[in-house]
C-alpha cells in the first residue's frame, strides 16, 4: 500500500509533509543536527531497519535535504541549507513534547546558548522591527501562491 501523495495540494504544510512527513525522516534530521553523519550511526542510534534507512536517507537526499558525500564505504550524509532549516520545526515539536508528553522539569533535552550559557526557554517570531509576536497577535491570510481551492476553503467568508 503505497502512502498518499500531497504533491498537487495548494497547501505548504501537506507538501512539505510530502518530503518529511514520516517519522523516520524528521529523526533522521535530527540526528544529522546532532552531528550523526555515517548509515551505521543513524541505523545504532535510531535502530531502524537497513532497508528503511536506506529508503530514507535516498529520498532526504533526492528532496534535497542530506547531500550524498563520499563513494562506497565512506559516505557521510549532511545537511544542506534545506535540512538545516528545519531546525525550528524540530525545535518547536521538541518544545511541544516538552510541555505535552513530558511535562516541566522532564524534557529529555534543553536548548541553551552556546558555551554553558543561558537556557533557551522557546521559540520567538518576530516581526520586521523586531517585536516578538504569538499567537495571539498572528492570524493567516492569502499568500501570493493561494489558488481559489484554498482561497474557498480558509477565507470564503471574508
Amino acid at each position: 500500500m503505497s502512502r498518499k501523495r500531497f504533491d498537487a495540494m495548494n497547501c505548504s504544510v501537506a507538501r512539505s509533509l510530502d518530503q518529511v512527513g514520516d517519522w523516520w525522516s524528521l529523526l533522521i534530521v535530527r540526528d544529522a543536527m546532532l552531528g550523526v553523519r555515517r548509515f551505521a550511526d543513524f541505523e545504532a542510534n535510531l535502530g531502524i531497519a537497513k532497508n528503511i534507512l536506506s529508503d530514507r536517507l535516498k529520498r532526504l537526499t533526492e528532496d534535497e535535504i542530506l547531500e550524498r558525500r563520499g563513494e562506497g564505504r565512506r559516505v557521510d550524509y549532511v545537511l544542506t541549507r534545506k535540512g538545516r532549516e528545519l531546525g525550528p520545526v524540530l525545535e518547536a515539536l521538541r518544545l511541544w513534547g516538552d510541555r505535552w508528553v513530558f511535562g516541566a522539569g522532564n524534557e529529555p533535552l534543553v536548548a541553551q546558548e552556546r558555551g554553558g550559557g543561558a537556557r533557551v526557554a522557546r521559540l520567538l517570531r518576530a516581526d520586521a522591527e523586531g517585536n516578538v509576536l504569538d499567537s495571539r497577535n498572528l492570524e493567516m491570510a492569502p499568500g501570493p501562491g493561494a489558488d481559489e481551492a484554498t482561497l474557498e476553503a480558509f477565507f470564503a467568508d471574508d
